[in-house]
């Protein structure tokens, strides 16, 4: 490293050193090899490197999610095998799993279907509905 400083002053000053090409010395270093460089020098370009390394020796499908599908969702569960959902910023379940329930029979009209926000004092609501649900084999989105 000492015999080529400037090289990698510049590799090291790059945006996206993950992408860049290496001083001569470890121009043709492998992809693996690259990720152990990255880790010691340039940490905060690991994730875009590791992205690269996954999708190069095990393909893009381990890399790309497809879109959720409620539908096969659905298809998974049973009353013993209820659906949790982590929620996100920008991000509402809702609508797809009102719209599944419905195409199953269970709405809020006919009271097989309910949804509630819960907040301040809605524990003993939610574990009614809950009781309920169970006992019933309603659906309940919490």
């Amino acid at each position: 490293m000492e015999s080529e400083a400037l090289q990698w002053r510049k590799w090291y000053g790059e945006e996206k050193a993950e992408l860049s090409e290496l001083p001569r010395s470890n121009k043709d270093i492998s992809l693996f090899h690259r990720l152990l460089l990255l880790r010691a020098l340039r940490p905060d370009r690991l994730p875009g490197a590791l992205t690269m390394f996954v999708t190069e020796n095990l393909g893009e499908r381990y890399i790309e999610q497809d879109p959720f599908d409620m539908e096969l969702t659905y298809k998974e569960t049973s009353a013993r095998v209820p659906v949790f959902f982590v929620l996100f910023p920008g991000v509402n379940p809702n609508p797809e799993v009102e719209r599944v329930a419905a195409a199953n029979g269970e709405t809020e009209m006919n009271r097989s279907y309910k949804n509630i926000s819960m907040g301040q004092g809605q524990e003993q609501i939610a574990l009614n509905a809950l009781a309920e649900a169970g006992k019933n084999g309603h659906w309940i989105m919490l």
